[in-house]
């Protein structure tokens, strides 16, 4: 898992109420900006068209997963070394306890208003199996000996979402899993805020060639519940990831449907290199 931070555009909002995947889809390309743009830098959407004739929008069946966030503040000068020693450690926490099905991390590559400097996602099979990995005797050691001497701050997130009923989707394996960019959204909704984020899974939906696979639920965990959603995207690519974020459809999304009930938002990117280039 790379460690090294990329160069992206950034996609990072703190707002207050006053300031304001299926591997393709039958759906036409879409216009404007990210169309061409698409074109111009060749994403590789014929890799994953469908067969002509196969209607990919068929609704199919969903699993339910629990999925865990961590986001990390790092202490000014860390050394490479040590940065190595933390994301080592923490990204051994599958081998070394149950529950966990998958897991990336690395080093944020977009600046934030909070300073956060690196990101953790964690999948759970169901809600028991994180309560257990939080009094896992092995992870509160990893957390006391190779995280905290080098952090003075971190921020969990925790919500239940679903994903395709199929094993590279639930345990986010194959090819497309590899590598990519992957996107966390944290943010606190005023009120009823269902419409809003229901716009932004379908729009996710409508971008195959983009997203991997994006998920999004209520934050559960007792220790950020100010931030009460959270919205988790992986992308195939940063040219993938540039493209939406400035798309004219993301934005009129975030304009019309999630700024008027947003409170705050801590925004997020960290990149994914190919399993050979890991942190083991």
């Amino acid at each position: 898992m790379s460690v090294q931070a990329h160069s992206l555009s950034p996609c990072t909002y703190l707002l207050n109420k006053s300031s304001s995947r299926a591997l393709a889809s039958s759906r036409k390309p879409f216009n404007g900006y990210g169309r061409d743009l698409c074109r111009q830098i060749k994403i590789r959407t014929s890799v994953f068209s469908a067969p002509e004739g196969v209607n990919v929008s068929t609704q199919k069946p969903k699993r339910k997963v629990v999925e865990h966030i961590t986001l990390v503040k790092a202490n000014e000068g860390l050394s490479d070394e040590e940065e190595k020693d933390m994301l080592d450690y923490l990204y051994t926490c599958q081998y070394q306890m149950g529950g966990i099905i998958s897991i990336s991390l690395g080093r944020i590559s977009n600046k934030n208003p909070d300073n956060y400097t690196h990101a953790i996602f964690m999948r759970f099979q169901e809600k028991e199996n994180l309560a257990k990995f939080y009094n896992n005797p092995f992870y509160l050691g990893v957390i006391k000996d190779h995280v905290s001497p080098y952090c003075h701050d971190m921020l969990h997130a925790d919500f239940e979402s679903e994903v395709e009923d199929d094993i590279l989707s639930i345990f986010r394996k194959g090819e497309e899993f590899n590598y990519g960019v992957e996107f966390v959204l944290l943010i606190a909704l005023d009120g009823t805020a269902e419409d809003a984020l229901e716009s932004l899974s379908k729009l996710t939906m409508e971008f195959p060639s983009l997203i991997v696979q994006s998920t999004q639920g209520l934050n559960f965990n007792v220790g950020s519940k100010e931030l009460t959603h959270v919205v988790f995207m992986r992308f195939r690519s940063s040219e993938a990831f540039k493209i939406f974020s400035e798309s004219s459809e993301y934005k009129d999304i975030w304009r019309s449907k999630l700024q008027p009930v947003i409170h705050k938002v801590i925004s997020v990117n960290y990149s994914v290199d190919p399993v050979g280039t890991e942190v083991m």
